[in-house]
């Protein structure tokens, strides 16, 4: 399928225009930034680039997507579309990699014809995707190295849910429940049973029995689960009562129960309630997992709770209360002219641009330093260059979509999250957790 369509309209009436006025062939750069983080929020995660090299292959106009155009494109630019591919340059801040307000996050540089097309491309993709890195970072910060587990693919769109596993994943996520993202993406995928299993073995009462015998449902369902999966398995003990279904599950399997799963319930109370029944049961390395509405504050909430592991859905897919990372794609340099908006809360930064990070002796950020793209600061023992290339002549440089790039963007988070002063590792509202220095283009 082509990814030619997924743009908006305007693009390709600005490009119709530039065709006719002998504009299209200027060389451009344009330039994706995020004027401010999502309210409250201290830091970003850049994710989507390999997803976003990748569909940069497939952005081709055939004869299908040729034909739904055809109605308001005059014949030049229908023949401009026909023959186009990308082949210019993109630069840009690594998968993983920790951004803030002004960042220059991608630089895509080209003739205006052939970088003003990719704008919705691009911004659907980045915004979609740094979203939930940003939001599942912070949920693997408030779990303080105990797994996370991504489970959110029946809450958003169906293609959605395979970007947000990936998303998930990069940002320190154990692994998804969600198959698609594991062909892929390689992301390991994860997952036992619901309570529709315990509830398929409800069986019709016998002739005296005084009520519905719950328990021997459950027992004869963790049975099927065990018998088929090992003991090692998880048991979904919620589904009538938690006492009785943990007295269930270890029935069934034995205290060598890989783990029992709460989804529901005063979570924490829970918890301490069945460890302690657990331990009792002679269960005590069979593990805790919670699920159920689960934010990055109620999982910090959770952190002095005898709790394994966590599954994480709606919050984390849906980007935790910001869906979108707000980032924009703008004109910011014409035939080696820096070029600006001015319009009031959108002004932009002309010029092509790269970015380095300033940091102490002990590897904490202080500041990041936005500055014309040949004209780096000062040598400084303690700083790092932010910007790499990603395409060279429409072509990927290096693995940008492989599994060792996402192997690689997963360190990168982890490094970048370490390397955070305290307080831009807060949950709560405030600052970004470092200042951005714009170094203006020479005039």
């Amino acid at each position: 399928m082509t990814a030619a369509l997924l743009t908006d309209k305007y693009e390709l009436t600005m490009l119709a225009a530039a065709l006719r006025d002998g504009t299209a062939q200027r060389r451009t750069t344009f330039e994706v930034f995020g004027r401010r983080l999502p309210e409250g929020r201290r830091y970003g995660i850049v994710a989507g680039t390999a997803r976003l090299v990748e569909a940069l292959a497939q952005f081709r106009f055939d004869d299908a997507a040729l034909a739904s155009l055809v109605d308001f494109l005059d014949r030049d630019t229908m023949a401009y579309l026909a023959e186009y591919r990308f082949r210019g340059d993109v630069d840009g801040y690594p998968e993983g990699e920790l951004y803030f307000p002004g960042s220059p996050i991608l630089s895509v540089h080209g003739t205006f014809g052939e970088c003003v097309v990719l704008e919705t491309l691009v911004l659907s993709i980045l915004n979609h995707d740094s979203a939930v890195a940003s939001a599942a970072a912070r949920m693997v910060s408030a779990a303080d190295d105990r797994p996370l587990i991504e489970m959110g693919s029946r809450r958003t769109h169906e293609w959605a849910a395979v970007a947000s596993a990936r998303a998930a994943y990069l940002a320190g996520f154990t692994g998804s429940s969600n198959l698609e993202a594991q062909r892929t993406y390689g992301v390991p995928a994860l997952g036992t049973s619901a309570h529709a299993f315990t509830l398929l073995h409800t069986t019709a009462a016998e002739p005296g029995d005084r009520g519905p015998s719950t328990s021997a449902w459950e027992r004869a369902a963790f049975r099927a689960q065990v018998d088929a999966l090992g003991v090692g398995t998880t048991l979904l003990v919620d589904t009538y009562d938690i006492t009785a279904g943990v007295a269930n599950a270890i029935e069934v399997a034995g205290p060598q129960l890989g783990a029992v799963r709460i989804d529901s319930g005063d979570l924490g109370v829970l918890a301490r309630q069945v460890r302690d029944q657990l331990d009792g049961l002679g269960a005590v390395d069979t593990q805790i997992v919670v699920s159920g509405d689960l934010d990055e504050f109620a999982i910090a909430a959770l952190r002095a709770e005898p709790v394994d592991s966590y599954g994480v859905g709606t919050s984390v897919v849906t980007g935790s209360g910001a869906p979108t990372a707000s980032l924009v794609y703008k004109l910011v340099e014409v035939d080696g002219i820096p070029v600006e908006k001015r319009s009031t809360h959108k002004q932009s930064h002309g010029g092509r641009k790269a970015a380095t990070r300033l940091a102490k002796p002990s590897g904490t950020i202080v500041e990041e330093i936005v500055h014309p793209h040949d004209r780096p600061p000062a040598a400084d023992a303690d700083q790092r260059p932010l910007t790499v290339a990603l395409v060279r002549g429409g072509e990927p440089v290096g693995d940008v979509e492989g599994r060792a790039s996402l192997d690689a963007a997963r360190a990168r988070v982890a490094a970048g999250l370490h390397s955070l002063p305290w307080d831009g590792l807060k949950l709560s509202r405030g600052e970004p957790a470092i200042p951005t220095r714009m170094i203006p283009p020479p005039r």
